[in-house]
């Protein structure tokens, strides 16, 4: 995929979950279903940290001056919520309350420091020739990195759904 067409993707499905979230109150943000699930609130607090910690993954990448000869991952296994993935302590939401407006400024500042980043590049073909150790997918593309994003946030739109219909 190229990294037009990412973006696209990226857009798309922010676009979606923006329109989830501007239907819902303050308590549906923050309701938890039990202890143990997470609130909508929490979901984008992970999707935020999720996007900040790909930035940092993805620069460091970019330093390497060595072209990477690993194939693409197939990623969409991310898309299967039957599958539970351990979300990493860093990317962990807290229980701390977020006003709408909070979230979605957030939500925005990650997707905007995204964007610069992925505009700054001089040769976007780079991140098609880099890569970076994921924690749990290992050896990965900084092009993949980039892909996983959308997909790790259509994932958690799937979870959100899910919250959603648990109110009714």
């Amino acid at each position: 995929m190229e990294l037009q067409e990412i973006i696209l993707e990226l857009k798309e499905t922010r676009n979606e979950l923006l329109r989830i979230l501007s239907g819902l109150s303050e308590e549906e943000l923050n309701k938890q279903r039990d202890s143990s699930s997470w609130s909508i609130c929490q979901v984008c607090q992970h999707l935020i940290k999720t996007e900040e910690l790909y930035i940092v993954a993805i620069r460091r990448g970019l330093r390497s001056e060595e072209d990477s000869f690993i194939e693409n991952k197939p990623l969409e296994f991310l898309l299967d919520r039957s599958k539970k993935i351990e979300a990493p302590d860093i990317a962990k939401p807290t229980d701390e309350f977020l006003e709408y407006e909070e979230i979605i400024a957030k939500l925005n500042h990650s997707r905007q420091k995204l964007y610069e980043m992925l505009s700054s590049l001089e040769d976007p073909s780079v991140l098609s020739r880099r890569h970076f150790k994921h924690p749990v997918f290992q050896e990965m593309l900084l092009i993949e990195w980039v892909r996983s994003l959308y997909l790790h946030e259509q994932r958690h739109i799937k979870q959100m759904n899910e919250i959603i219909d648990g109110f009714k």
